[in-house]
């Protein structure tokens, strides 16, 4: 399950940048409203880079599971959704993106029951 720490790590390298451009790249672009919406959406991603890399490192140490990756390919969806669309909304000011959000938040939330279960079931 190396494709988890990648993904972990890639994610981690984009929300640094990301976090970056914010602050010093669009914070005399953006209404301050927006800049913490792009604030949120890059602690999110960060926050679930995190996870994933754990993730690729627990499958390397207890072996694969379905619950683990299922766990995994959730957090990568959620981080497109959720902080994808909040990035996409502070810069276009589109407010129907919105209702994408959530569904992001839906996948991040069971990415991590899956992680739960998995964790009782195997560890």
């Amino acid at each position: 399950m190396k494709i988890f720490v990648i993904l972990g790590a890639v994610n981690a390298f984009l929300s640094v940048a990301l976090g970056a451009f914010g602050a010093h790249g669009l914070e005399n672009k953006l209404e301050p409203k927006y800049l913490e919406i792009w604030k949120t959406g890059v602690q999110y991603q960060m926050f679930h880079a995190l996870g994933l890399l754990a993730i690729g490192i627990i499958s390397g140490k207890v072996g694969a599971s379905s619950l683990l990756s299922w766990s995994g390919w959730l957090m990568l969806i959620g981080i497109i959704l959720f902080s994808g669309s909040l990035y996409v909304l502070s810069t276009s000011g589109i407010k129907v993106l919105g209702a994408i959000t959530p569904f992001g938040g839906v996948a991040f939330l069971v990415s991590w029951v899956l992680l739960i279960l998995f964790s009782i079931k195997y560890l």
